[in-house]
C-alpha cells in the first residue's frame, strides 16, 4: 500500500504542528498503517539519538514513538542546531556536517534539497504513509525560492496539505485567511484543509466563526481542536522558558538557570511550576538546576555576567542541590577547554563545585542508553555532547550504565550527562528529593493524542481528503 504523504504546515511558529503531527500519525497508526514522521529541515537545540547512531530533532523523535518506531536520521535529515545568532551547526543524516553561517547555509542549497529529497525517499519506500511537518509559517515569501521544509517541498513530493492556526494567539481569521491569500493558487490547492488549533471554552461560540474562515480562505476546516496541555509532545524549538505556559505547580520550588543556548527541554517536562531564572532573585529554592547548553563557553560566561555564580553558593549555602545537566555538569566542574575550537577555542575556568574537568572534543557523543541509579531505579536516558569530563580521584556516582559509573554527585552537588534522568518521577525523588506524583507513559500520552485528534476533527472529512 502506498498513499499520498500528509503535510503538516502552519500560519506560524508554535501554533502546534508537532503536536497536531503526532496525533496524525497515531491516528494512522491505530487503522493498522505503516507510518513515519518526517521532517526535512528542523532548527532545534532539542536533539535525540538514533539507536544506530546520528541525532534528530527531538519532536521527530517522539514523532516516531507514536508511529510505533524507533527514531532514524531519514525522519529528520537535516538538523540545525544554533551556536550564535548567525550560525548554527549543520547535522546532516544524523551527523555533524559543518558549522555554517546563514549565507553560507543557503549557499548549500542545492546538496541539501538532494539529501532531503533521498531521505524522504527511503523513509516511504519502508512506510505505507509519510506524515511531513513543516516549519515556521508556510506563507514566508521572502525565503520561498531556498524553502526545503515547507509547500516547495511537500509539492515536490505530491503531499496534501493541513493548515494549523492557533487561535489562542488571536488574530485566527488573519493568519488563517491571510495566509491562503498570499499563496499562489497551485499552493493554496496543496492546502485543502485548515484545523483551528488550542481552542479554549465553547466550541459552539465559534460555529460562525468556522463558515466565516471556511469562505475566506476557499478551504474547509477539518476541526476546532480543544486546548489540551495533558498529552503534549516533546517540543522540539528552544521557546524562551518564561514564555511557556504553566501548567502545574509540581517543582515549584525548582529553580533552572533559563541559558541563551539551552538544550533539551524536555528534561524539565515533570517540574510544570520551576522558576526560570535569568539573573539573581531573593527567594531560597530546594535545588537549582544548571540544563544543557549548546553553547557552555558563552552560556557559563553569560551566567557569570549576570552575577549568578554568586548566587549559586548562595543558593548552595541556604541548602540548595544543584544538579547540572550535560553543559551545566561541564560549567560546575573546575575548568572546560576547548582545544580544538569547537566553541571558538579558550579555556575558562569553572564554578568549581565538582572536581572535574572538561576538554571539548572534535567529535560529538550520542547515545541511548540503559541506565540505574545507585538506589537501583532503572531509567531509560541518552548523552548529546562533545565534552569528556574527568574527575580528578575518586567520585560517588550519579548513576551506573551498565557496569560503569555515571556522573559524581558531592554531597548536594551533582552532575550528569544523561539527559532524560529527569523525566523519571522516581529519579528526581532519589536525586533532589522531589516528590511528584507518577508520570504517564510515552504510549499512554500518545494514545491521548489520539483520542483529542478523533474527538475534534471531522474524520469523514479527513478520510476523504487524505486517504
Amino acid at each position: 500500500m502506498s498513499i499520498a504523504p500528509i503535510f503538516i504546515g502552519g500560519t506560524g511558529s508554535h501554533v502546534g504542528k508537532s503536536w497536531m503531527a503526532a496525533a496524525v500519525c497515531r491516528h494512522l497508526r491505530r487503522r493498522g498503517l505503516r507510518v513515519a514522521p518526517f521532517k526535512a529541515q528542523n532548527m532545534s537545540n532539542n536533539s535525540f539519538p538514533c539507536p544506530d547512531g546520528g541525532e534528530i530533532g527531538r519532536a521527530q523523535a517522539a514523532q516516531a514513538a507514536a508511529c510505533g518506531l524507533e527514531p532514524h536520521p531519514d525522519m529528520n535529515p537535516i538538523l540545525l542546531k544554533p551556536t550564535s545568532e548567525k550560525g548554527c551547526q549543520v547535522v546532516v543524516n544524523g551527523r555533524v556536517w559543518r558549522d555554517l553561517s546563514a549565507t553560507a547555509y543557503y549557499d548549500e542549497m542545492p546538496f541539501l534539497w538532494r539529501s532531503a529529497l533521498d531521505a524522504f525517499s527511503r523513509l516511504s519506500a519502508r512506510h505505507d504513509i509519510v506524515v511531513i511537518e513543516g516549519a515556521g509559517s508556510v506563507a514566508e515569501i521572502n525565503l520561498w525560492d531556498r524553502d526545503v521544509v515547507n509547500l516547495p517541498f511537500a509539492e515536490q513530493v505530491a503531499a496534501r496539505g493541513l493548515l494549523v492556526g492557533d487561535i489562542d494567539r488571536g488574530g485566527i481569521f488573519a493568519s488563517v485567511a491571510g495566509t491562503y491569500w498570499l499563496l499562489p493558487e497551485a499552493w493554496r490547492r496543496l492546502l485543502p484543509c485548515f484545523a483551528v488549533n488550542r481552542f479554549r471554552g465553547d466550541r459552539r461560540l465559534f460555529a460562525d466563526g468556522v463558515g466565516m474562515l471556511e469562505d475566506k480562505a476557499g478551504a474547509r476546516c477539518l476541526g476546532v481542536f480543544g486546548y489540551e496541555y495533558a498529552a503534549l509532545v516533546d517540543e522540539e524549538d528552544g521557546v524562551a522558558a518564561e514564555d511557556r505556559p504553566r501548567r502545574g505547580t509540581a517543582g515549584a520550588d525548582v529553580a533552572i538557570i533559563a541559558f541563551p543556548c539551552i538544550s533539551n527541554l524536555t528534561d524539565f517536562r515533570l517540574l510544570t511550576g520551576a522558576a526560570w531564572v535569568r539573573h539573581p532573585v531573593e527567594r531560597q529554592f530546594a535545588a537549582v538546576i544548571l540544563p544543557g547548553t549548546k553553547h557552555t563557553l558563552a552560556d557559563l560566561a553569560w551566567l557569570r555576567r549576570q552575577g549568578l555564580d554568586s548566587w549559586l553558593e548562595q543558593q548552595h549555602a541556604g541548602g540548595a542541590h544543584i544538579l547540572g545537566i550535560c553543559g551545566g555538569y561541564q560549567m560546575l566542574g573546575q575548568s572546560v577547554a576547548d582545544p580544538h575550537g569547537v566553541e571558538g577555542g579558550g579555556t575558562a575556568e569553572g564554578l568549581r563545585f565538582l572536581p572535574v574537568t572538561t576538554e571539548l572534543a572534535a567529535d560529538k557523543v550520542t547515545r541511548a542508553v540503559s541506565a540505574r541509579t545507585p538506589a537501583g531505579v532503572a531509567f531509560g536516558a541518552y548523552e548529546i555532547h562533545m565534552g569528556r569530563t574527568q574527575a580528578s580521584g575518586p567520585a560517588v556516582p550519579m548513576a551506573f550504565v551498565g557496569d560503569a559509573a555515571e556522573g559524581i554527585c558531592e554531597g548536594r552537588v551533582m552532575g550528569t550527562y544523561l539527559h532524560g534522568a529527569t523525566e523519571d518521577p522516581r529519579v528526581l525523588a532519589e536525586w533532589l528529593g522531589l516528590d511528584l506524583p507518577p508520570a504517564p507513559s510515552v504510549d499512554e500520552r500518545f494514545e491521548a493524542l489520539a483520542d483529542w485528534f478523533e474527538r475534534d476533527a471531522d474524520l469523514g472529512l479527513f478520510e476523504r481528503t487524505y486517504l
